[in-house]
């Protein structure tokens, strides 16, 4: 059992799945949130307080929203120690990431950009695998923290291609959500069965693992949170950024995202991305196409 302290900064969804995976690695984590109730339940499973993780450990796990708010929170808590190594697995703007492990690097610090692939339920049952960025020695000396939270890694380069990496990765995992969401809308108007349907698509050539993780839920509108709606139109919206500045046209994701603002805007953002149905409501009815009312 390790006995080394780990500090993780971020207790939102998929942060505190992080601390759980860092206990059950036998570490020490000293966790730290903007609000410090949410730290209680981690903290009845062995972890401990600390008012700034950057001044206590040596190696920082961060899973905040943005970018801009993984900044502010360095700043704020300053006290950035020489050979420390911070693991960011928030997914951010690969731009702002690449000039985040720039100038942490004037300071001694390594920063590993680590955005997750996965939903909390499935970080949290060890299927995660973490998209990591930057210098190869501090991955190397990470490599065992990071393979506590996330079984399966991979190093794609110097900082900024995690990111871009994340989303590429969450535009093709996004569209197949949307997908799935209408392929079930069609079956129900169609007359059949929506359950018998998703278990005919998941034997042909249709299949994806989000019918695995999301076809359920989608089924038993089930919008119980994994990753919330809001958090992917945020990733959208940097991918359609990222677009625009290079150039390119990316038609399926300005739907996706017209979509999702759709079901933001009716009050769905903080439930679980599969809400995404939602956008398939019955505009005139007020009724589902999954669940005849």
């Amino acid at each position: 059992m390790s006995q080394e302290k780990v500090g993780a900064i971020g207790l939102g969804l998929l942060g505190s799945v992080l601390v759980e995976r860092l206990l059950q690695s036998g570490r020490r984590v000293a966790v730290y949130n903007r609000t410090r109730d949410k730290a209680a339940p981690l903290i009845a499973k062995g972890a401990v307080w600390s008012d700034n993780p950057l001044a206590e450990c040596d190696i920082v796990v961060i899973c905040l929203y943005t970018t801009d708010i993984v900044e502010e929170t360095i700043d704020r808590l300053g006290e950035l120690r020489p050979g420390t190594i911070l693991i960011d697995t928030t997914t951010g703007d690969p731009r702002q990431t690449t000039l985040l492990g720039q100038k942490l690097e004037q300071h001694g610090v390594a920063y590993l950009e680590s955005p997750i692939a996965a939903s909390s339920d499935q970080t949290l049952r060890g299927e995660a695998v973490a998209i990591v960025a930057g210098p190869l020695d501090a991955f190397e000396r990470a490599r065992e923290v990071i393979t506590a939270i996330a079984p399966r890694s991979v190093h794609v380069g110097p900082w900024g291609n995690a990111a871009k990496m994340k989303l590429v990765n969450n535009l093709i995992l996004g569209l197949n959500r949307l997908a799935l969401a209408e392929g079930l809308a069609f079956a129900r108007a169609v007359g059949l069965p929506v359950g018998d349907a998703l278990e005919c698509l998941k034997q042909g050539n249709a299949y994806s693992v989000v019918m695995d993780v999301k076809g359920r839920k989608m089924v038993e509108e089930d919008f119980s949170t994994q990753a919330k709606l809001s958090q992917h139109l945020k990733d959208v919206r940097i991918i359609l950024n990222e677009a625009s500045l290079l150039g390119i046209d990316l038609p399926m994701s300005e739907l996706h995202r017209s979509l999702l603002e759709r079901v933001e805007a009716a009050g769905y953002g903080e439930l679980d991305n599969c809400a995404i149905l939602k956008a398939y409501d019955r505009a005139q009815s007020g009724t589902s196409f999954l669940r005849r009312k």
